[in-house]
């Protein structure tokens, strides 16, 4: 794990439409991923030096690319929620929800799947998301009340669908297994982020957390957006609500699926 990664990053392909902060927030994630890739070996990247807000440990490729978001977030005079740094008060009615690098381990280790994924959050409403995915520029965007360019699946059965999963922790092994069983296929890409981009445009049927409680806010406020603008749907599998709040350390068993039919059987299946 001594080696740099040498692929370069480019600059995300983020719609002109979208919001100047989000698309500056992106651009900054970009470039200084790019630029720690450069500077730091795989090792390094993945070296933890603190505990974020969210009470795990903070790698340095996170910390690097949200200090540049954080700057960015502050030339916008726009609040910011990261996963690290937690709530930074700029005296806005705007908040930037963001998880700077979504898939920490993939990054690190040159893994090319990992993402920028921010939120709009107007009094407390998420209004639009952005989510690229860091090594190929490529982005989704989704504004609460407008179609999308792409759909969801359709798919309302779970048996012979298309799933992501988080790997298979043996505290959820007997529900991972239960879903696995009934899916057609199975990944585990590890950023769900850009696995939630996937449900929205149909190449997933559905994202699942069975049961582990791994879900952050950052991690699924995107999806909150852009799946439902999809025609799909974003559930806890245990029915908690999904709100946007300034406490990190509270946690979800998130849900993302094509339709709200494929939901239910998916969290029938988990519960069962």
């Amino acid at each position: 794990m001594s080696s740099k990664i040498t692929w370069p990053v480019p600059d995300p392909a983020a719609p002109p439409e979208a919001h100047p902060a989000l698309v500056s927030a992106a651009l900054s994630a970009a470039r200084a991923y790019g630029e720690a890739r450069a500077e730091h070996t795989r090792g390094e990247l993945a070296e933890s030096s603190r505990t974020g807000a969210d009470g795990t440990a903070t790698m340095r490729v996170d910390e690097l690319v949200e200090g540049a978001i954080a700057d960015t977030a502050r030339r916008h005079r726009v609040n910011l929620l990261s996963e690290e740094v937690g709530f930074v008060d700029n005296a806005s009615a705007l908040t930037m929800v963001v998880d700077p690098v979504d898939g920490s381990n993939n990054a690190a280790s040159g893994v090319p799947l990992s993402c920028f994924a921010g939120v709009m959050v107007e009094d407390g409403v998420p209004t639009e998301a952005l989510t690229c995915w860091l090594d190929t520029g490529r982005c989704w965007h989704a504004i609460v009340g407008e179609d999308t360019a792409y759909r969801t699946s359709g798919r309302t059965e779970l048996d012979g669908a298309a799933l992501g999963l988080l790997r298979p922790h043996p505290e959820i092994g007997r529900s991972w297994w239960h879903l696995a069983e009934r899916a057609e296929r199975v990944r585990v890409l590890g950023t769900t982020c850009l696995e939630a981009a996937l449900v929205a445009e149909g190449s997933f049927d559905a994202f699942v957390d069975p049961g582990n409680d791994a879900h952050r806010i950052v991690d699924l406020a995107a999806a909150l957006v852009m799946v439902p603008a999809a025609g799909g749907v974003v559930r806890d599998v245990f029915d908690r609500p999904l709100e946007i709040d300034t406490d990190l350390t509270r946690r979800w068993s998130g849900v993302v699926a094509a339709t709200p039919e494929l939901a239910e059987r998916i969290i029938e299946t988990v519960r069962g």
